[in-house]
């Protein structure tokens, strides 16, 4: 795993999440309004809108609030129309930034974006540019207490996944993009509990950003705080020492 993937396990530790839940909800809530549009209100029937529901409810989000989103997606109720963007960029040693939006304003969202890159360190691509750098897959992260870890994996690997980790603090389970509600499905009717699951990028190659981290850091926080993003990814990699000295800042 990248060190954005340890940097954002830290900032959890931190509380730095808890700080932020109003953001983190109205992430929640756009992609819930997405996922209904595109798929129907019947959760069911959509993959894509049971997953957003799913990690709404790991976070805690009322059941009201997915409701509404819900609603809003199919029309019931109204709202905004949300639409998805996505941005490439490099960042401190050339590190590859990819940045998924949903915003009811795409120029907005352009000029906030590359004002960010600029103002901190990176500029932005065209598309295509770094995109090839990461692979589409789909994580599932389940507690790794009260677990057993070898029948954990086997039960994973038979229902289709294509690899699996206990290296961080939650068991890790891979799957193809398209796998990811397949296998979501089947560990839930086997009786574990969810406790993240997400369609990501992972990079195929990292760049070591030691020299630079704390400044690409910022600008990488600076981006996932943009009301209209969605998700950062980043291929960098940062040593065990350098995130320990920063998570205590």
């Amino acid at each position: 795993m990248s060190g954005h993937s340890k940097w954002s396990s830290i900032k959890h530790k931190k509380g730095a999440a808890d700080a932020k839940r109003g953001k983190l909800f109205t992430k929640l809530v756009k992609e819930i309004i997405v996922a209904a549009r595109e798929g129907g209100g019947n959760p069911e029937m959509n993959p894509r809108l049971r997953l957003a529901i799913t990690t709404a409810r790991n976070n805690n989000m009322p059941g009201s609030n997915i409701e509404k989103a819900i609603k809003k997606g199919t029309g019931e109720l109204e709202g905004v129309k949300y639409e998805s963007y996505t941005y490439e960029g490099y960042g401190h040693n050339g590190v590859a930034i990819i940045v998924e939006t949903l915003t009811d304003n795409k120029q907005r969202t352009v000029s906030d974006i590359r004002h960010i890159f600029s103002k901190f360190g990176g500029n932005l691509a065209e598309n295509g540019s770094v995109s090839w750098i990461f692979e589409p897959k789909g994580k599932i992260e389940i507690a790794k207490k009260g677990v057993d870890e070898d029948e954990l994996m086997m039960t994973a690997l038979d229902a289709g996944a294509e690899d699996f980790s206990s290296e961080n603090e939650n068991h890790e389970i891979f799957t193809a993009y398209s796998n990811l509600h397949t296998v979501h499905k089947i560990l839930e009717e086997n009786g574990y509990q969810i406790e993240k699951a997400e369609q990501t990028r992972i990079p195929k190659n990292t760049v070591n950003a030691d020299n630079v981290a704390e400044k690409l850091l910022k600008l990488l926080d600076q981006l996932e705080d943009n009301d209209d993003v969605q998700k950062v990814y980043a291929n960098f990699e940062i040593s065990n020492e350098i995130i320990e000295r920063l998570s205590v800042d």
